[in-house]
């Protein structure tokens, strides 16, 4: 298993990861035509324009690679407050879901933004998504209190913000 900096050439097989893990994690949490509505190919293009745009410090994206492809990514950029980051994507096939794929590639996006001058980074779980809930806490990360609604797929879901300080 290779944890490498996302390449343009690396939109389609993120698009893929996005696309299977996406329907396996939120089956029976978000509505169904979300989960069906994910275009692979316009998806391998939004990657392609992101992974070409200027990096920034604390932002890009990893990618988990095995000798099948990739089969994890995560997405991460400046956070709301000064001398944060946000984890915005972080997705992985179901075939490695606890198999230590998924903690070796937030020990890298933690690492990475913490050579980006870091102090805080966060992210946001759908309060449902016990899964991704445990993992996180798992990991050190803690609910900070803060709630947001995504009203994306026209029904109210609730994502909580989890944080972790880093040196």
């Amino acid at each position: 298993m290779q944890i490498r900096r996302a390449q343009t050439r690396d939109a389609p097989g993120i698009a893929a990861v996005h696309g299977r893990s996406r329907h396996a994690a939120f089956s029976g949490l978000v509505p169904q035509d979300q989960l069906v509505a994910l275009d692979p190919a316009r998806e391998a293009l939004a990657w392609t324009g992101r992974l070409t745009e200027p990096r920034r410090p604390a932002a890009g994206a990893l990618v988990a690679e095995s000798d099948e492809g990739i089969v994890a990514f995560a997405g991460y950029g400046p956070g709301r407050t000064a001398g944060s980051a946000e984890i915005g994507m972080f997705y992985a096939l179901p075939e490695v879901w606890g198999t230590g794929v998924g903690r070796a590639l937030l020990a890298a996006v933690v690492q990475e933004l913490t050579r980006a001058g870091c102090t805080r980074v966060t992210l946001w779980v759908l309060e449902d998504n016990d899964r991704a809930r445990r993992f996180y806490e798992a990991a050190g990360w803690r609910q900070d209190g803060a709630v947001e609604v995504d009203t994306t797929g026209g029904r109210p879901l609730l994502k909580l913000r989890y944080q972790r300080p880093i040196r």
